[in-house]
């Protein structure tokens, strides 16, 4: 049986990248998963009233984080056979590498080196498109879930914002899915964590 689910990400989180990288390895071995990545904007959730949208400024003016969901974003969705890679590249870039994932030129080096073409990628973020995108898929969780941070898993009309504390442990994961629609527990929050 294929288990069918959502994903949020923003490459800022830490904890995104725990989760997603985790259910890309899954996936990558075999795992019968039906998932959907979701962009979530954390410079978007964090903004204040009257500001005008992450998704309505121009490219160069986007807050952080925001360009690298918008090239995600085009790669998704026109080069999906590319993505899954894409996806744990530009976390790597963000979390090992410490690059600056709002600039262009780290943006074209990640897309290059999981064999994309920059400049078709780059020209996909221009057309606008990943931009409505970004606008209707962040506000679309907010509104139907409550969304509020990465990484949020959403199953059938369950979510939940998880912190999973280490990368590639499926067991983590799967754990996730199999309590997410456990409704009768709200909140389950450690007051201290030994690391």
């Amino acid at each position: 049986m294929t288990r069918t689910f959502s994903l949020t990400y923003d490459y800022l989180c830490p904890f995104a990248r725990n989760a997603n990288e985790t259910v890309v390895g899954m996936l990558q071995n075999g795992a019968r998963y039906e998932v959907t990545f979701i962009p979530f904007s954390l410079e978007e959730n964090h903004a204040q009233d009257g500001d005008v949208p992450e998704w309505e400024l121009p490219i160069g003016e986007v807050g952080s984080g925001v360009l690298a969901l918008l090239w995600s974003i085009a790669v998704r969705d026109s080069v999906p056979e590319s993505f899954l890679d894409f996806h744990v590249a530009l976390f790597a870039s963000r979390h090992d590498d410490g690059a600056d994932i709002n600039d262009e030129a780290v943006l074209r080096s990640v897309a290059q080196s999981v064999g994309l073409d920059s400049d078709v990628i780059r020209a996909e973020v221009a057309s606008g498109i990943p931009a409505k995108t970004l606008a209707g898929e962040h506000m679309g969780v907010v509104k139907d879930y409550h969304v509020f941070g990465v990484p949020t898993f959403i199953q059938d009309d369950d979510a939940v914002f998880v912190r999973i504390m280490n990368r590639h442990e499926p067991a983590d994961v799967e754990k996730v899915l199999e309590m997410l629609s456990w409704t009768n527990l709200n909140e389950f929050k450690r007051t201290t964590i030994d690391r």
